[in-house]
């Protein structure tokens, strides 16, 4: 079901330097920050040979991710994208095998501007997933 891993997710306190960490020390290409203020955080992605990283920070106080820094103030993993081809029959699959979709189930579109759906981290041993529907034909940047 699930295609290639499209990036890990780490909340991090402060954007900025954690961009500049990973642009300045590990040499790696770092795009620029991006507001995306339906799921409250503001992102920024670290572009890799196989994959990417996708930096977040909270929009305020009401952001999930501000709930997941108070518990981890130096930040950390946070999820995991994984592609899939159809994202409704994704989740029909899943949610009939017994895992929890979040929200109200309905995808919202992420960071891409494909649809998405996170997955209950207690289905996946603790681990946040995030599923993206992906065209084969359709590669996001």
């Amino acid at each position: 079901m699930i295609g290639r891993l499209n990036h890990v997710a780490i909340a991090v306190p402060d954007l900025a330097a954690a961009a500049a960490k990973y642009r300045d020390l590990l040499g790696a290409e770092v795009k620029e920050p991006r507001v995306l203020a339906e799921h409250g955080v503001t992102v920024v992605f670290v572009r890799l040979d196989n994959t990417k990283i996708e930096l977040m920070t909270p929009l305020g106080p009401e952001s999930p991710i501000a709930a997941f820094l108070e518990k981890n103030p130096s930040g950390g993993v946070h999820h995991l994208c994984f592609e899939v081809p159809d994202l409704i029959n994704a989740a029909k699959t899943l949610t009939e095998a017994g895992a929890h979709v979040l929200g109200d189930g309905k995808p919202k579109i992420g960071a891409h501007g494909l649809p998405v759906l996170f997955l209950h981290p207690k289905d996946f041993d603790g681990t946040l997933i995030e599923l993206e529907e992906i065209k084969p034909d359709l590669q996001p940047a």
